[in-house]
């Protein structure tokens, strides 16, 4: 009998010691080299120490709970956003910051003592965060930090926490510092250590001249972000009394960062699923805690750092999370009643509907002209890289660097693309997709990288007969794609398919860069058949 409790005891350890294997090998295969994890890790930390920061500085000061809000949603969102690669990219954060949390609560103050004027402050301040990215990458960086401050005053408006008062407005900038502060420590920290790597340089296209009336990319998403929020002011404050915040959170974040129609589109009924999960959770869960209750502060923080790492994998992942994180907010302020679930989800979806409209709408950007706008400005990445493996072998890894952000640049609009093409494919199969054009860029990254690789053991590789030859031939079928991409006829009958005999495991650094060439021709050849199809 004494051996019953030992066999159950043993039977439970190996139980979990199986969950436990099963779920580190599930993280390991979303998440190889656990990279997302690792950066989660960072973010929570800085999100940590700027969290009791702020709950010293508001013990101290006799300051509003809004200050410990502000700075875990500065710090959470500062991680997302990045802090650049350069020195002067990082420092732009710690510029921009203090002085725009200055501006915020003075907005935030206006808001709640006069709604009309308040409202439409914050609606252009931040159209205008948008509309400064058209004078080139600084300033696109400047604009990303300076919407940080205004969202964290859309999350403080809680109800029950009065607004900050007079004389604030320094703290307000302290504590952007501090956010700014630990985030870039603990990045740094992190870099300097081998935790996580530098984040790869972001691919700037470049700059186009302007074409006659027709407006920027750039100040077409500024007056669909104006127009979102701003009727989602007046929908929320019409309809949802003191829950208007959930239409405008929504309609700003369907419409942030839009990348043509089907991108806001997509978006909208991600967030529209993941909001509805994460808030009929978080209602229920909030239910079950007091007022006030500390149990609910721990929760929260599990929550954002599940959402900041799914956010890796999926919208939908950091919609629910997020939406959910407000949820509980609300419910520790009072907040909770399970009869605001049916409200909450009316206001989010009103949101979504009316950033979906005005993207629609307001100068519309259609995802087909995104497309390819995206794969023309890689295909010219591509070129660079071609022209460099006969001229300047040297440059080839600079190239390959910027081959690489534009493939992530094209990646960004894939997800509603290829929502599209499964949908599409039940009615015509074995038709081509836009979505291809993606899926044939991506495929080009294998082997420019194995060009590189070989370039740089091999210094002569390049000049080999057979790869000069093959050479030629990509670069003119390179030419081909580009001009299928700009709608632009191309010259007399393509060339019969090459018949360039590689070897399927080739040896010599000649046969691996000829494998890669070959690759590299079979994508670009794909490219012109999608391209000429949708011209046709």
């Amino acid at each position: 009998m004494s051996d019953k409790p030992i066999r159950r005891s043993t039977a439970l350890i190996s139980y979990a010691s199986l969950t436990v294997h099963a779920c580190l090998s599930a993280v390991q295969r979303l998440d190889p080299g656990l990279t997302a994890l690792r950066a989660t890790a960072v973010g929570m930390t800085a999100t940590l120490a700027a969290y009791g920061s702020a709950l010293l500085l508001e013990h101290a000061a006799h300051l509003h709970v809004d200050t410990l809000i502000q700075a875990v949603a500065l710090t959470l969102t500062l991680s997302r956003a990045g802090s650049g690669t350069g020195v002067a990219d990082r420092l732009i954060a710690l510029a921009v910051l203090p002085p725009l949390a200055v501006a915020a609560a003075e907005t935030s103050r206006l808001m709640a003592g006069h709604r009309v004027a308040g409202d439409a402050v914050f609606t252009v301040l931040l159209a205008a965060t948008i509309a400064v990215r058209r004078f080139g990458p600084r300033a696109t960086r400047a604009g990303t930090l300076a919407v940080l401050p205004l969202v964290a005053v859309l999350v403080v408006q809680v109800p029950g926490v009065p607004p900050a008062g007079h004389g604030q407005d320094l703290w307000a900038a302290l504590v952007a510092l501090l956010a700014a502060s630990w985030g870039l420590t603990a990045r740094w920290a992190a870099e300097r250590t081998g935790f996580t790597r530098p984040a790869a340089p972001a691919y700037t296209p470049p700059a186009r001249a302007g074409g006659g009336r027709r407006p920027s990319a750039s100040t077409r998403m500024s007056l669909q972000m104006a127009g979102a929020v701003g009727a989602a002011f007046v929908a929320g404050h019409a309809a949802f009394a003191e829950h208007w915040t959930w239409v405008v959170l929504t309609a700003f974040v369907v419409c942030s960062g839009a990348r043509g129609r089907a991108d806001v589109l997509h978006k909208g009924v991600l967030r529209t699923a993941g909001a509805a999960a994460g808030t009929a959770a978080a209602t229920v869960i909030a239910g079950t805690f007091g007022v006030h209750d500390h149990r609910t502060v721990v929760v929260i923080f599990v929550v954002l750092a599940a959402a900041t790492w799914l956010r890796h994998f999926g919208y939908a992942y950091w919609a629910g999370c997020v939406t959910a994180v407000l949820a509980l907010l609300y419910g520790y302020f009072g907040q909770s009643a399970p009869g605001l679930l049916g409200t909450r989800l009316e206001a989010i979806a009103v949101g979504a509907v009316l950033g979906v409209a005005a993207s629609w709408l307001i100068l519309p950007i259609r995802s087909a002209d995104v497309l390819r706008r995206r794969t023309a400005d890689a295909l010219a990445v591509l070129g660079d890289f071609l022209a460099a493996a006969r001229r300047d072998p040297a440059r080839l890894a600079d190239d390959q660097v910027r081959f690489d952000g534009a493939v992530r640049r094209l990646e960004q609009i894939a997800g509603p693309l290829r929502a599209h093409r499964a949908l599409h494919g039940l009615h015509h199969p074995g038709r081509s997709h836009p979505a291809d054009a993606i899926d044939a860029v991506r495929r080009c990254a294998a082997p420019v990288h194995a060009i590189a690789r070989c370039a740089a053991e091999h210094h002569a590789v390049l000049d080999a007969p057979g790869v000069l030859r093959m050479h030629a031939a990509v670069a003119a079928d390179l030419t081909r794609a580009r001009l299928a991409v700009g709608r632009r006829a191309l010259p007399g009958r393509p060339p019969p398919a090459r018949d360039e005999t590689v070897p399927t495991a080739p040896g010599s650094p000649a046969d691996r860069v000829r494998a890669a060439l070959t690759e590299l021709d079979a994508a670009l050849r794909t490219l012109q058949r999608i391209f000429a199809s949708a011209r046709g």
